[in-house]
């Protein structure tokens, strides 16, 4: 297995440290905090962690600071409650003494019902385009840097954006981005890992849609941006290591704050998971 992304399973497998509280690690993927989508991936398996026979289908999550990447975080986990159907979960995520994160999930037992799903848009598939890390080509001496070791790092997911991305300049566009991902190698059989994994991945680009009919890039040093919350829905099975369509749509930015919604479909256009995010995004006047 690649390394990276081995090293991002490890990630997700917390420390059990006592009954219903667990530890885990934090990686610097570039940025000044702990990337969201780590400590949404692993408070979703801490959660999961104190559920047997129950898959989650919902989780809500708040940031409440900004994690630190050098120390590690604790997760307390509340046995809410188990009913007949349904196990409800209230997690805490803790550094240096503060809680940076908390989050609500719920875990049902599998069972039959009522089923429909909106329609996959209609964008080209996964083999006709090119990975994120291609998409520099011969421009990448005249990308800022950060934005270069951005595009060009190693990755545990392989990212085929439908849009392309804007490398030089933001030219504004609709609020909307469609990406495929999928892991880089196969992975075991594990529902809940793909499940952590697509918390995970949850975070990538999504806030970032509101920022689009503005022509404005977080890496132009003017730029805050911060999630402030995160929700997510899961519907049907799912692989994370088959291609996935990411589709993100912002309807909202007002008040220093945006918001957007996503939906993961299978190539074969089942709808399995929908996502919501708002966040913080402020424009500082450049001196």
């Amino acid at each position: 297995m690649q390394a990276l992304l081995a090293d991002l399973l490890t990630l997700l497998e917390l420390e059990r440290i006592e009954e219903n509280i667990f530890r885990g690690e934090s990686r610097d993927i570039g940025s000044k905090r702990v990337f969201g989508g780590q400590v949404l991936g692993q408070a979703l398996s801490a959660a999961s962690y104190t559920v047997e026979g129950r898959e989650a289908h919902s989780l809500h999550a708040y940031f409440l600071r900004a994690g630190d990447v050098k120390a590690p975080i604790i997760f307390e986990v509340d046995r809410a409650r188990d009913g007949s159907s349904f196990s409800s979960r209230r997690v805490v995520a803790i550094q240096h003494g503060r809680p940076i994160f908390n989050m609500a999930a719920s875990f049902q037992k599998p069972e039959q019902g009522l089923d429909h799903q909106a329609s996959m848009p209609d964008v080209p598939g996964p083999d006709d385009l090119m990975d994120l890390r291609e998409l520099t080509g011969d421009r990448a001496s005249s990308i800022p840097e950060g934005l270069r070791r951005f595009l060009t790092r190693e990755r545990p997911f392989e990212m085929r954006p439908v849009e392309g991305v804007d490398l030089l300049s933001a030219s504004p566009r609709d609020p909307v981005r469609h990406l495929w991902f999928k892991t880089v190698d196969r992975l075991p059989d594990n529902p809940d890992l793909h499940r952590n994994l697509l918390a995970y991945v949850a975070d990538y680009q999504l806030l970032g849609t509101a920022t689009l009919p503005h022509g404005i890039h977080w890496e132009q040093g003017n730029v805050q941006m911060a999630s402030l919350d995160h929700a997510m829905w899961f519907h049907r099975p799912f692989r994370i290591d088959d291609w996935l369509l990411y589709s993100m749509v912002s309807p909202n930015a007002s008040g220093a704050r945006g918001l957007a919604f996503g939906r993961f479909f299978t190539a074969a256009g089942e709808l399995v998971a929908s996502t919501a995010q708002e966040g913080l995004i402020r424009i500082w006047d450049k001196c």
